[in-house]
């Protein structure tokens, strides 16, 4: 069964909003409620290489980074970036905890991280600023004459 287009960019529309408002709920918690000193000394407890520019790489792609996804802005790098910094939480945080969140696993950056490799892959669909901007670059000039 093929899904009609203006259904399947809905869906990734939702999807990735989803995806976003995660990540951006994330670093917003990494820049205001922990703060990027609290963030960097959890960092340098987990043995996080360079704790801090770690601790402001995470919040700032998160943030940025799960803004832009909302709005479809720059994806493919953009869902690179996030699936980095989900990288990072599994090798450095994560791995060998199981997989359940309540035990300190990797489900959620499993989960966030596939997510942001799809969009990256998939990208953004029609309803997004990336569709928006390719669009208004292939529209041929108007001759004036």
């Amino acid at each position: 069964m093929t899904v009609p287009p203006p259904v399947r960019d809905l869906v990734v529309l939702l999807a990735r909003v989803g995806i976003g408002a995660v990540f951006v709920a994330h670093g917003w918690q990494k820049l205001a409620d922990t703060g990027i000193d609290g963030v960097a000394a959890g960092f340098e407890q987990m043995d996080v290489p360079l704790a801090t520019a770690s601790a402001w790489f995470a919040a700032l792609v998160e943030l940025i980074g799960g803004a832009a996804l909302i709005l479809g802005a720059a994806t493919p790098v953009v869902g690179l970036l996030l699936v980095a910094d989900m990288l990072g939480a599994y090798v450095f945080v994560h791995a060998g905890n199981g997989m359940f969140v309540t035990e300190g696993g990797a489900e959620l950056v499993l989960a966030l991280g596939a997510a942001a490799l799809l969009t990256a892959a998939v990208g953004p669909g029609r309803y997004s600023v990336d569709h928006a901007l390719l669009r208004s670059r292939r529209r041929p000039a108007a001759v004036h004459g």
